[in-house]
């Protein structure tokens, strides 16, 4: 009698250990990418997210900027730094502008921070989201961050124009065309060595699923147009 007892209370800890363990883990999912890249959709926002390098974008600053969730608590988390950065006047937010810093001790998880200007409200587009896949590859390259997690928060900016899924899938298609490029350029000896192992795109829990069906569509897409690419070198042959 004792030892079954004993033994059902073994399968009762081990049946509550693993029901922690499900309720615990993030919601994630990865996708293979060319160069082997390992593109990951995750249900997680920029505060708690272990990374080299976080990456948000941003609408032009206005008098009516919003703060909503995620961004509230990104921006609070951080002693309100992006509310007085931008209220400064010293990241706008201009198409293309970025910004990169070291968070404040003991605020957020991501080593840096790169923010990256989507332009006017009004004037946003995919070619806009498009442009900052290109400037965050490129950017990520540059300072070499082997980890890369990317969150647009346009929802949190209180902004809906575009389709959460479409617009993460517009940043991973660019991002992956602009790795094509990088890598070419190494294998050239136009750039040094380097290689990117994970770049995770941050979802929040409505928009996971979707997110995970338009990024596997947009890597497909990427790697049909690396495949038309030109095979030829940048350089011509030099003459002397």
């Amino acid at each position: 009698m004792k030892s079954s007892k004993i033994i059902r209370s073994i399968l009762l800890a081990a049946g509550l250990l693993m029901s922690f363990q499900t309720f615990a883990a993030t919601p994630e999912k990865s996708f293979n990418a060319p160069y082997n890249l390992k593109v990951t959709v995750k249900q997680i926002g920029p505060v708690t997210q272990s990374t080299d390098l976080q990456i948000i974008t941003f609408l032009k600053h206005s008098a009516s900027d919003k703060y909503i969730e995620a961004m509230d608590d990104f921006n609070a988390k951080q002693g309100d730094f992006i509310k007085n950065i931008r209220s400064r006047g010293e990241f706008v937010g201009e198409q293309g502008e970025t910004l990169l810093y070291t968070p404040p001790a003991n605020s957020i998880t991501p080593t840096q921070v790169l923010l990256i200007g989507l332009g006017d409200e009004k004037e946003l587009s995919l070619d806009k989201l498009q442009l900052a896949g290109k400037i965050a590859l490129r950017e990520a390259t540059r300072l070499g961050a082997k980890h890369v997690s990317f969150a647009p928060m346009l929802r949190d900016q209180g902004n809906s124009q575009i389709d959460v899924a479409e617009g993460d899938a517009a940043i991973v298609e660019q991002l992956i065309l602009a790795y094509d490029t990088e890598k070419r350029l190494q294998s050239q000896g136009l750039a040094k060595p380097f290689s990117i192992d994970e770049w995770v795109i941050e979802a929040g829990p409505k928009f996971y699923d979707a997110v995970n069906t338009k990024v596997d569509a947009a890597i497909l897409k990427a790697k049909t147009a690396i495949d038309a690419r030109s095979a030829s070198k940048y350089v011509n042959h030099a003459t002397h």
